[in-house]
């Protein structure tokens, strides 16, 4: 490895490196991975395709900087974490546009989602790192001590489609709870997570963070699979996260998984139907639809169908597509050419299982962006929950309509998924409201609203949605494990 040294055109570094002990450094292998922007198709820079040397160069450095940092008292790593949030609202705007350039997404919601959020979750475990403690246990003939301790070196692994929320999401409990990292960001959005350890690096000692880039082929199983790594923090796809369960389960380590999601957003006749179609294409169109807790799976009572679809259709027309730096755009670009041609795919699979084209299923043209990869929102109605397009996560600004009569029916389709991470109920009926939410087999269900996340609330999935709970105390408990001491009196 040699230490990279390169110039900065425009938003960001013509190349970087991995960033390995505090050092930045070009790969073992001397590859690099092109990275562009998705609404111009202009490049933006180069990183790093890494290899199992560089893997095992970050682990090593990791697993060095552990005693030291698993000592530190809290109130150092509080300051450090209060600072990084400083450092990221001191240049939120940069981010926000770096955001938008390398994934497609909007400035405008970059900056009012991605940045607070991202450094709400370092103010927030700042403070909840006090509450991480042991216990005493009183016997009458002997002491029982428990200790939380900081698990070791952990692996994350973070998606492309919120990247820097997800690096936030994952080092600031590790950190906090006193454990080293080596982060390996998505190959095809990852300039901002780049950027995000650009900033911070002189506040962390040698090798407490560590990021490695490149093909998950070529990194993640190393890295998972690496004897000196005690825990796993994987957010992507439910197909991925089966093979890193299975390079984990060769040291028998422990992971957090937070993967796929097919929403169930169910509308009651009682309820506010222009609230609920508002919020319905806020869902449609929020970072393009590539969320995995986006309420994709419509459930509207028969009696209002089709006034809920009417008014659904003349909110989601009314979206505006273009320049993701306009502030009047809501929807942009998607973040890579695989996941449009992916989502196009399902507009074909939805006719041809019979779903009808309320509105959109076709690509969107916008002037000064030949090369843009642009969707309409879409609206697929006729639905049956046992297509395609109901079943599988499409992953872009899709949304299928499901009509439904008897509760008890709908509330067993609803479940009749492999998903089961986030939801919605929305009813003027209270007890209704209860009785739903109370019968969906979901991790987070909304009443009359959606994608209203109070800081220190639980995340997390059933079934093949993963397991483990993040943006709250709880992850902290995945980053430590309990020693027991007895004291005999």
């Amino acid at each position: 490895m040699s230490t990279i040294e390169t110039t900065r055109t425009g938003l960001f570094l013509d190349e970087y490196g991995h960033f390995i002990n505090g050092e930045w450094v070009s790969s073992q292998g001397g590859g690099t991975i092109a990275l562009s922007n998705p609404a111009t198709g202009r490049a933006l820079a180069k990183i790093q395709a890494g290899n199992a040397r560089d893997v095992q160069a970050a682990v090593a450095a990791a697993k060095a900087a552990f005693p030291a940092w698993s000592r530190s008292r809290i109130e150092e790593r509080q300051e450090i974490l209060l600072e990084i949030a400083r450092r990221l609202k001191a240049r939120s705007a940069e981010f926000a546009r770096m955001e938008s350039a390398n994934n497609g997404k909007t400035v405008t919601e970059a900056t009012i989602h991605d940045l607070p959020e991202a450094i709400g979750q370092f103010e927030y475990f700042s403070g909840a790192v006090y509450s991480l403690h042991g216990e005493t246990r009183d016997y009458p003939d002997l002491i029982g001590l428990t200790h939380r301790e900081p698990i070791g070196v952990v692996a994350q692994i973070i998606p492309w489609n919120v990247p820097l929320l997800m690096a936030s999401m994952k080092l600031a409990p590790a950190l906090a709870a006193g454990c080293t990292v080596v982060l390996k960001p998505a190959e095809t959005v990852c300039l901002t997570v780049l950027e995000l350890i650009r900033e911070i690096g002189d506040l962390l000692p040698p090798g407490v963070v560590n990021l490695v880039t490149g093909y998950g082929q070529d990194v993640g199983e190393a890295l998972v699979a690496h004897p000196d790594v005690r825990k796993v923090a994987f957010t992507g796809s439910t197909a991925t996260a089966r093979k890193i369960i299975e390079y984990a389960a060769r040291n028998t380590i422990p992971q957090t998984m937070e993967l796929g999601g097919k929403s169930a957003n169910i509308i009651c006749a009682s309820a506010d139907l222009d609230e609920a179609a508002r919020t319905a294409a806020l869902s449609t169109v929020f970072n393009k639809g590539e969320v995995c807790m986006a309420g994709s799976r419509v459930f509207v009572e028969r009696s209002v169908h089709d006034a809920f679809l009417e008014k659904f259709v003349r909110e989601v027309d009314s979206v505006q597509v273009g320049d993701p730096s306009h502030a009047e755009t809501r929807l942009g670009a998607m973040s890579s050419r695989a996941q449009y041609e992916k989502v196009q795919g399902y507009f074909d699979i939805a006719r041809g299982e019979g779903a009808e084209i309320a509105t959109g299923g076709t690509a969107a043209t916008v002037a000064d962006f030949p090369d843009g990869l642009f969707l309409k929102p879409t609206i697929l109605s006729g639905v049956r929950n046992d297509m395609r397009v109901a079943q599988e996560e499409i992953f872009g600004p899709v949304t299928s309509v499901i009509a439904w009569d008897d509760e008890s029916e709908m509330l067993r389709q609803v479940n009749d998924s492999r998903y089961g991470l986030a939801g919605a109920v929305w009813s003027n009926d209270l007890k209704q409201a209860h009785r739903i939410a109370r019968d969906m087999q979901t991790g987070v269900i909304w009443v009359n609203t959606y994608y209203n996340l109070p800081r220190g609330m639980p995340v997390g999935g059933y079934k093949q949605s993963g397991f483990g709970r993040e943006l709250s105390w709880d992850i902290l408990r995945d980053y430590t494990i309990t020693k027991s001491v007895i004291i005999p009196l």
